[in-house]
């Protein structure tokens, strides 16, 4: 498909561009939805890129935006997540080949984690687009599993804190989890559509790196040998108290029990975090980091 038009909605988020910029790289041409009055300024100048201001809720206003595109890639918001219907509606209508939904995260095809809360939406979608596919042959989809974004992840926190040398650790801080950085799940998404024979219909499961933050840390402290403060979180018991908070119809900060739940996601025992043992990297030329680019990158953040 390289050289072949491809739309990309929700192209200027945290994953967007880096998958614009891949797709780019890999020599497609890109259509660049966007929402009217949206950030399309934020979409740089490229004679490869077209921008198109779309209805995201209209199949009406989808479907002519995606005529003679071959795949769309779906990066939307946590916000949008739940409305996808009218954009899978839309492809099929234009007679779009391939659709990546607004994935990118954990593992969903581990029950546990699909029975989280916080990715209602996107099983829904996961599965509404299992649905279609089987009523239109011509059109497949893919879902990607990458973890955690593992250099976004470390930069704002959300795994350890290099630059304050603190850390909650989850479990103790020794749980095995997958993770990917963005420019790698770029490269996937490219490589994905280059492989349509052997993605079709299925979960794609990607990684860098599988680690522990207690061995981030390591890294870390070899940098500048500063001790990390940590806390220590234990997953289950704030996966109860969230589902208890859920239910009681007063759950005060949903922001924190949605997080909180994706916590368990990655790691906790039983929820299929780690998928170092069976993964797509090889089919789709993934290398993964080393160890010392892995120290690299931590180091880089102190």
């Amino acid at each position: 498909m390289s050289g072949t038009k491809v739309a990309l909605a929700g192209a200027t988020g945290n994953l967007g561009p880096t998958i614009l910029n891949a797709l780019l790289d890999a020599g497609f041409s890109v259509v660049a939805l966007t929402r009217k009055g949206g950030n399309a300024s934020k979409i740089p100048s490229n004679p490869n890129i077209t921008i198109k201001e779309v209805d995201y809720s209209s199949v009406e206003s989808l479907t002519p935006a995606l005529q003679g595109v071959e795949a769309v890639i779906s990066t939307v918001g946590s916000e949008a997540l739940g409305a996808q219907n009218p954009l899978i509606d839309a492809a099929v209508a234009a007679g779009v080949k391939r659709f990546l939904p607004s994935e990118f995260g954990s593992n969903l095809g581990n029950p546990n984690t699909a029975a989280l809360p916080v990715f209602g939406a996107k099983a829904t979608t996961a599965k509404y687009l299992e649905e279609v596919a089987a009523k239109n042959p011509s059109f497949s989809y893919t879902l990607v599993y990458n973890g955690p974004f593992l250099d976004w992840g470390i930069a704002v926190g959300f795994i350890i804190k290099p630059k304050e040398h603190s850390a909650t650790l989850f479990n103790g801080g020794d749980r095995t989890f997958s993770a990917t950085t963005l420019p790698t799940i770029g490269k996937a998404v490219a490589a994905i559509l280059k492989n349509q024979a052997a993605t079709a219909n299925r979960a794609v499961y990607i990684q860098d790196v599988a680690t522990t933050q207690n061995k981030l840390i390591g890294y870390a402290k070899e940098k500048d040998g500063k001790d990390f403060a940590t806390t220590v979180s234990n997953t289950e018991d704030t996966r109860q108290q969230g589902l208890k908070a859920l239910s009681s119809g007063n759950p005060g900060d949903i922001g924190a029990i949605m997080v909180n739940f994706i916590f368990s996601a990655v790691f906790q025992e039983g929820y299929g975090g780690d998928w170092s043992a069976k993964n797509d990297n090889a089919l789709l030329g993934l290398p993964g980091l080393s160890e010392s680019e892995l120290k690299t990158l931590v180091q880089g953040f102190l």
